[in-house]
């Protein structure tokens, strides 16, 4: 009894440990442009099945149901949810945000493509648009010296007012992506998704066409996350995690009153 029981409440406490580090991550990220909060999903650990569903009691009877007991929980997975966060307007013409499905693409320093919905950008020494980390932007798009104004329409044609010009300079059009299966997208830190097997290929295209959002230019995507509603999780893994922690206590006391008595 010592060795099952205490067994099966302590994967509690650490799926509920664990779940606690994701609520954490989430409230860390409230302030974070374009960050889509996680979800922990919880499965069943192996039971032990002592007897069988069907098995004879008598001649003519059979057990309706089986012998089985449960031997803890685990954490499976963590779930991202992709929906859209609030748009805070800035006013900054290299401030951008999508609204509606689709990721900025960026070239990672490891050569991989980083799929973002962090829209601040700037440019760097070339006038090339990058992200805050000088990431840049794909596909690549300059910014002309001595531009005066910067115009993003909803379907990511950029133009620039460069002064004695006559009118406006078509500089470069944006591409997003999107994928069939976003929450099969691997996060990686910086606020970069990844492609996986489980996501499948991304599905190209300019924004407001095939699917995809428009731009909004001088705006940026919040985060996703509910204060509140993480304040209410954080509660429940509290309780949850003390009434593991209590079953080990009661076991405890079981065994010490075995031992004091038989």
């Amino acid at each position: 009894m010592s060795t099952s029981s205490m067994h099966v409440a302590k994967t509690g406490l650490n799926a509920q440990q664990t779940r606690m580090q994701i609520i954490a991550n989430n409230l860390a990220n409230v302030s974070t442009t374009g960050f889509k909060r996680d979800r922990a999903n919880f499965e069943t650990l192996l039971y032990q099945v002592r007897r069988v569903a069907g098995d004879q009691t008598t001649a003519a009877t059979n057990l309706t149901s089986s012998f089985s007991v449960g031997t803890g929980a685990r954490i499976v997975n963590t779930q991202k949810f992709m929906t859209q966060g609030s748009l805070v307007t800035t006013d900054n013409a290299l401030d951008l945000a999508i609204e509606g499905g689709g990721f900025f693409q960026v070239l990672l320093p490891d050569g991989r493509v980083g799929y973002t919905r962090n829209g601040s950008f700037a440019t760097n020494a070339d006038g090339v648009l990058t992200t805050a980390s000088g990431y840049v932007l794909q596909p690549e798009i300059a910014i002309p010296d001595g531009a005066s104004q910067i115009n993003v329409s909803n379907d990511g044609i950029i133009s620039v007012l460069v002064a004695g010009a006559v009118g406006a300079e078509e500089v470069g059009q944006l591409q997003i992506a999107d994928f069939t299966n976003k929450i099969g997208l691997q996060p990686v830190g910086e606020s970069f998704f990844v492609q996986t097997d489980t996501s499948g290929d991304p599905i190209e295209g300019n924004p407001n066409e095939q699917g995809l959002g428009r731009m909004v230019q001088g705006a940026l995507e919040a985060s996703n996350v509910n204060v509140v509603t993480e304040l209410v999780e954080m509660i429940e893994t509290q309780r949850a995690y003390e009434v593991s922690s209590k079953s080990i206590t009661s076991v405890d006391e079981m065994l010490r009153f075995i031992s004091q008595n038989l």
